[in-house]
């Protein structure tokens, strides 16, 4: 189903009919978070929804310290045909969220980057439908899930503005009482089937079968129809196999061929009506890692991936729209990347959406909390499973990270009870979908992984060819070497003979006409910043215990300096000549002179 409109903002679950909720809505601040109930609330001020007060996009534009915000809105004809229910969806309101219907409490809900449903329809029922919410957002609260947002009034180092409240879509969406209310996909490519998991909410009824209709373009792959039981159906979708290699190929999801398996699903009753209606995708692709090699479609892979903050200069977190989401992944593609780690954010479905469609890999990492207490355990766990659960169905995403850089954790190396924390949460994720691999602590520190993710912003050439290229690499790296004056791995370097071993973050090359800007390293032209990426990327790219690298960073983030595009997304150097950098030379001289000029640094390296 082609979106009719504004595009749809759950696109692994779509209907037909639904009402945006973005634009102005009455807001106000709540500095101490006194008010507790609507009507002590003194409206003040407009907001423009879905950005958040800190930005200048809302029309607030206030990013200083407050525990609660509010807003209302009034929509004038909300009522549903009998039968049916109106449910009001959010996206994500950072941090709790309250909402009352025609003042009737219908939801609450904690977590920043999660989304909630209510049911209005009862408060609904007279037409006109006010909508209240609070937000509750205590800015100097460190245990809880926050990410990159600055517990300090003013950003500094590699912290942001806080983002307060809802920063995500709003919306209406009359529904049947009887309707899908998850739909889970999971491909298996050496059994050439995709496996759909169905699940109802609402009324239950016994009298009900899907119908499910798989097709790649013109080709129908299946139209089945399977009896709904309990409410529940859980089904593996044999596809017919062509055999051919290069026919296979055609239908595998990959970034050079992102093809996708579009899905139509019908609720049926007996006498064959349609009792409700949905549209979503999946795709045939696998993701493994083998030894020390990520794998994808069976086949190795080099990962070349960017480090993605996912902020825009007047938007913060929220996208200016769905064009600007687009133009990210086009933009990480024309630069030669074929994947992004989504640093310290849960980014936008759509963004998730464009990733699926262009072919653009995606590692999930999810935003830290900054203290270990009980209290910061239970919160993280909760909203990373909900995490999960919201975009494990996305072919696009490829890997988990549900920690970075010992952030939260931040005695692992000897805390007993940090330890099992990360070692929990990594065998959480792999029970909650064991088809991906799990980063579980990324930057250093490993105590449970797949992958082994060094943060490595050393800028000495030689010193990086050193590291990395000498023989005996890997066991010389867990025993001596630590980047960032961090241990690599806890316990028994043996433990991880063949993990691969990725650079996911290095770089931060800092080029800006500004001079109060941040960066690992800085240059002082537009010249010298490419020279110097090239050269960088030549001496990564060469090194054969990395199965990959990300690069820090996609665009300048507020005061770091340090991407290869400016904040609005402005090249700093033509986009030819990045990806010219990232991917390796095109040609054979180029090829050439790439191979003299690394050879010269490693004479250089072994000179006394």
């Amino acid at each position: 189903m082609p979106d009719r409109g504004p595009p749809h903002p759950c696109p692994m679950l779509r209907r037909a009919d639904w009402t945006p909720l973005a634009g102005e809505w009455e807001f106000a601040l709540d500095p101490a978070g006194a008010w507790a109930a609507p009507w002590q609330v003194a409206w003040d001020r407009t907001i423009r929804v879905p950005f958040a007060p800190e930005t200048a996009a809302s029309g607030v534009g206030d990013a200083g310290f407050y525990k609660a915000c509010w807003y209302r809105r009034t929509i004038p004809s909300a009522a549903v045909p009998a039968g049916r229910r109106l449910l009001l969806h959010f996206g994500a309101v950072d941090h709790e969220a309250t909402v009352w219907a025609n003042g009737r409490l219908v939801a609450r809900h904690e977590g920043g980057y999660t989304p909630f449903t209510a049911d209005v329809t009862e408060a609904a029922a007279a037409g006109e439908l006010e909508v209240v919410v609070r937000a509750g957002d205590d800015p100097h609260d460190l245990a809880k899930p926050r990410g990159k947002q600055d517990w300090q009034l003013h950003p500094h180092s590699i912290w942001y503005p806080r983002t307060t409240g809802i920063w995500q879509m709003v919306w209406l969406e009359p529904v049947p009482a009887t309707r899908l209310g998850r739909v889970r996909w999971t491909p298996t490519l050496d059994r050439w089937e995709v496996a759909l998991e169905a699940c109802l909410s609402g009324l239950p009824r016994d009298d009900l079968r899907l119908r499910v209709v798989l097709s790649a373009g013109p080709l129908l792959l299946a139209d089945d129809t399977y009896k709904v039981v309990s409410n529940e159906v859980y089904r593996r979708i044999a596809l017919s196999d062509p055999g051919i290699e290069d026919y296979r190929n055609e239908l595998l999801w990959s970034p050079e061929r992102p093809t996708l398996i579009h899905a139509h699903l019908q609720l049926l009753d007996d006498a064959g009506g349609v009792a409700d209606e949905v549209w979503s995708y999946t795709a045939l692709r696998s993701i493994a890692v083998q030894g020390d090699r990520f794998v994808l479609n069976g086949r190795p892979l080099a990962l070349r991936l960017v480090l993605d903050q996912g902020y825009w200069p007047q938007t913060g977190q929220t996208p200016p729209d769905d064009a600007a989401l687009r133009r990210d992944v086009e933009l990480a593609k024309a630069m030669g990347f074929n994947g992004v780690r989504k640093h310290q954010k849960i980014e936008d479905p759509r963004y998730l959406y464009w990733a699926d469609v262009l072919g653009l890999l995606v590692w999930e990492e999810m935003p830290s909390a900054y203290r270990f207490t009980s209290a910061s355990v239970e919160r993280l766990t909760r909203e990373w499973q909900a995490v999960i659960e919201r975009d494990r169905s996305h072919p696009c995403v490829v890997a988990w990270v549900p920690f970075n850089e010992s952030w939260g954790v931040p005695d692992l190396p000897d805390s007993p009870a940090q330890r099992h924390y990360v070692q929990a949460l990594y065998h959480l994720t792999k029970t909650l979908d064991p088809t991906r691999p799990v980063v579980g602590n990324d930057g250093w520190e490993s105590v449970a992984t797949d992958v082994i993710g060094i943060h490595d912003y050393d800028d000495r050439l030689a010193e990086i060819a050193r590291r990395y290229g000498a023989e005996e690499t890997v066991a010389r790296l867990f025993r001596k070497e630590r980047p960032g004056g961090r241990m690599l791995v806890l316990g028994d370097p043996a433990a991880h003979p063949n993990h691969p071993v990725v650079l996911t973050e290095f770089g931060g090359i800092a080029y800006s006409p500004e001079d109060r800007t941040w960066g690992y390293s800085r240059a002082a032209t537009a010249g010298e910043f490419a020279d110097r990426y090239a050269k960088l990327l030549a001496v990564v790219r060469s090194l054969p215990v990395l199965a990959g690298f990300c690069y820090t960073q996609f665009a300048d983030t507020y005061q770091e300096a340090n991407g290869l595009l400016f904040a609005d997304r402005t090249p700093k150097v033509p986009l030819a000549d990045i990806a010219r950098a990232t991917r390796g030379p095109a040609t054979a001289q180029e090829y050439e002179a790439e191979q003299t000029w690394r050879e010269e640094l490693m004479r250089r390296q072994r000179r006394p």
